[in-house]
């Protein structure tokens, strides 16, 4: 009886070795993975905006690299009226990154976030087109346009937004390297005046 008992706990002290090397193994190649998706989201750096209404106007930072950041631009210091006064966008951050097709720095990174202040007379048509967003050398006048129709948000619906609530936005300007200042223009909405380019 008792060589039976030790028979059986040498199989289940084998049968737990055996399973604690599997457990190590597995947690060593979710490490390696973790590793290597790091490395690929420090080397590339595109945003996914959140396209999700917050229900707060002091809505929360974003998680995304723009916002995690230092900035040059401080909390509200950039905020103009939209649609006349149904809403308005305020700056986030003008962020100078590395074009990952091109490896220029070249683009600029605009964040920005956009909140319906109407309760009513808000349509259908009150679309603020992100993609079509502008930049101006304030010095030499020169305007700059997105990289891509891919490289930003789209369109904000105000008419989908609730009341009060946000939607947080982005587009990828195409900006030569040592332009440190920008005219923005965002489309319905008033411009945006010497915004500085944090790098």
């Amino acid at each position: 009886m008792s060589t039976f008992l030790s028979g059986v706990a040498v199989l289940l002290s084998t049968l737990a070795l055996g399973c604690s090397g599997y457990v190590a193994y597995e947690v060593f190649t979710l490490r390696q993975t973790l590793n290597a998706n790091n490395t690929v989201t420090n080397t590339i750096p595109t945003q996914v905006p959140s396209l999700t209404a917050t229900t707060s106007p002091q809505a929360t930072a974003s998680s995304s690299p723009a916002t995690a950041t230092t900035s040059a631009i401080s909390p509200g210091q950039f905020v103009q009226p939209a649609f006349g006064k149904k809403a308005e966008v305020e700056l986030l951050s003008a962020k100078r990154i590395k074009d990952p097709e091109t490896g220029n720095r070249d683009v600029v990174n605009l964040q920005m976030r956009i909140r319906r202040l109407a309760t009513d007379g808000v349509v259908g048509g009150d679309i603020i087109s992100v993609a079509s967003t502008t930049a101006r050398n304030p010095e030499t006048s020169v305007t700059y346009k997105g990289v891509a129709l891919n490289r930003s948000t789209g369109s904000v619906s105000l008419f989908q937004v609730r009341p009060q609530a946000s939607a947080d936005a982005y587009i990828w300007l195409r900006v030569p390297d040592g332009v440190n200042n920008l005219d923005i223009f965002v489309p319905d909405t008033a411009a945006f005046k010497n915004v500085p380019i944090s790098n």
